[in-house]
């Protein structure tokens, strides 16, 4: 049965308001110095913000027949060095930290079963009830089986398991352990286990059961577009529905399922974040363009406050239950709900809801690929200047200062939506608002 689609209309004039070059924007068109590729003998020094990416260049949304040929396919990105299989830098500016492609919908083949086990421990209505479907699995030995194929995915494919791997992992309460230690043997099913660690040895990525996967790689748009448009847009314009449902077929989306389709969305609004933070790199404190970009950067993160601000009356009004309200807060006590684009604006203020010590900054971020951790790390590195305004006084300073108290608004309406989804009753956004 077709999932129920989100009602929540995307917000199209935040849209207008952000977009580059639109009256009123939010984010003009950078200067030719500004735009990547267009450095040369810029302040900002070379261009060492693109990392190389796992996958293969983006390309038109893929539809079900590609889906269907990819699923048990070889690897394009081969590992011995096959030019043709060679990744493509990874640009944060193009499409922030969203997927290349928009994440893979129906798995055939043998993969067939991870998708119907995932989406049975979704709507378990306890951990116990997810648990036996995996112990299931394994007694029938399909864990075996799909771990035996797991060297046979494609990038996209592999990424796609690894979501259904995690909403199995923090269904029955396992999102915390680490597959590889001996001490989880005693606590999950060990071909889980085995197949968890050989999926996260393949998308090289280990701690990947967090909001990024769960979020990011979960969702689709209700109707296919009749052109390819960027994944950004896909996502901002676009009906979206969870490819994983937390709610039953037929039944309404849980509070679960639109919190993650609006971590979803708030990363294709903050795509303009992304880009102004590649502005921003390098920038020296008094260069004139700085406060020009923090008044943006300002405008974008109010811009992403309202995105948030509408999406809360219907995830308070959705249903929830005990099991999906464990779920949430599971993956909250793990620090594992951070929205990336928040993670962005951080490395570029310095600052978020409270100020964060590197080994806290560190422990948000293990939750990404190593591509994202690397352009993080950047980002850190180049706009140390500008946080030097931190220390300063007069109107670039006050411009500063305005943009880190902008993001902590911003952070503690993200907290607010969080805790409203959480909540075992439905309630207004709160006070934060």
């Amino acid at each position: 049965m077709t999932p129920t689609p989100m009602t929540t209309t995307p917000d199209t004039r935040l849209a207008a308001a952000a977009a580059p070059g639109a009256p009123g924007s939010t984010a003009t068109a950078p200067r030719p110095a500004d735009r990547p590729g267009a450095r040369g003998t810029d302040a900002r020094g070379p261009a060492a913000l693109r990392i190389p990416a796992q996958g293969r260049p983006a390309g038109p949304a893929a539809g079900p027949a590609t889906e269907a040929t990819e699923a048990d396919a070889p690897s394009a990105a081969s590992p011995d060095g096959d030019p043709a299989g060679a990744p493509a830098a990874h640009d944060p500016c193009a499409h922030g930290f969203l997927p290349e492609r928009p994440p893979v919908r129906s798995m055939i083949g043998t993969w067939t079963r991870l998708d119907a086990m995932a989406r049975a421990a979704a709507v378990a209505p306890d951990r116990a009830t997810a648990v036996a479907v995996i112990e299931r699995a394994d007694r029938a030995e399909e864990l075996a089986a799909l771990r035996q194929r797991v060297s046979r995915l494609s990038p996209r494919n592999a990424e796609a398991a690894a979501m259904r791997i995690a909403v199995l992992a923090v269904s029955c309460g396992w999102g915390a352990l680490d597959p590889q230690a001996p001490a989880a043997r005693e606590v999950a099913n060990e071909a889980f286990l085995e197949l968890w660690a050989a999926i996260a040895h393949r998308i090289d990525h280990d701690q990947f059961v967090a909001l990024p996967t769960l979020a990011l790689h979960n969702w689709a748009p209700e109707r296919k577009p009749r052109r390819h448009i960027p994944i950004d847009q896909l996502a901002r314009t676009e009906q979206l529905v969870p490819i994983v449902r937390w709610a039953p077929e037929g039944e309404p989306l849980s509070r679960l399922d639109r919190l993650m389709l609006a971590a979803t969305r708030l990363e294709a609004h903050g795509i303009w974040l992304f880009r102004l933070a590649d502005t921003l790199a390098g920038r020296a404190p008094d260069d004139s363009s700085t406060p020009t970009a923090l008044r943006r950067l300002v405008r974008i993160q109010h811009a992403l406050r309202a995105q948030l601000h509408s999406e809360a009356a219907e995830l308070a009004s959705a249903p929830a239950t005990d099991q999906q309200r464990a779920v949430l807060g599971a993956l909250a006590e793990q620090g594992a709900l951070e929205p990336p684009v928040l993670q962005a604006a951080d490395a570029v203020l310095g600052i978020g809801g409270r100020r964060l010590g590197e080994g806290r900054r560190q422990h948000l971020r293990r939750h990404l690929p190593a591509q994202h951790r690397a352009w993080l790390s950047a980002m850190d590195r180049h706009c140390a200047p500008v946080r030097t305004l931190a220390h300063r006084g007069g109107p670039d300073a006050a411009v500063y200062r305005e943009a880190q108290e902008s993001l902590i608004a911003l952070r503690r309406t993200y907290a607010a939506l969080v805790n409203t989804a959480a909540a075992p009753t439905p309630g207004p956004l709160g006070a934060a608002a």
